[in-house]
């Protein structure tokens, strides 16, 4: 279901920094991230979504959420875009 969502999706955040400053300047509808990432890097990330309200959805794999992003490497996070 997850996956398919970030598939779906009309725009894209994909990598740490990139989520990070989308968050931050509140222009992420939802995060997603992988439980196989490196924790230390997911970690800003989730505490701040939590801080900014922003919702998470834990994926298992990097590998699969890059593919759903359309990279052919893995993804530690991807956010998916406000529209408009």
């Amino acid at each position: 279901m997850s996956y398919e969502k970030v598939e779906r999706a009309k725009e894209l955040t994909i990598g740490v920094k990139q989520t990070i400053k989308a968050v931050e300047n509140q222009q992420v509808d939802t995060v997603f991230i992988a439980e196989d990432a490196d924790k230390r890097l997911t970690q800003k990330v989730a505490l701040l979504c939590k801080e900014k309200g922003v919702p998470v959805i834990y994926v298992d794999s990097m590998r699969r959420l890059g593919k759903a992003c359309g990279i052919e490497v893995g993804a530690a996070t991807a956010a998916i875009k406000k529209s408009g």
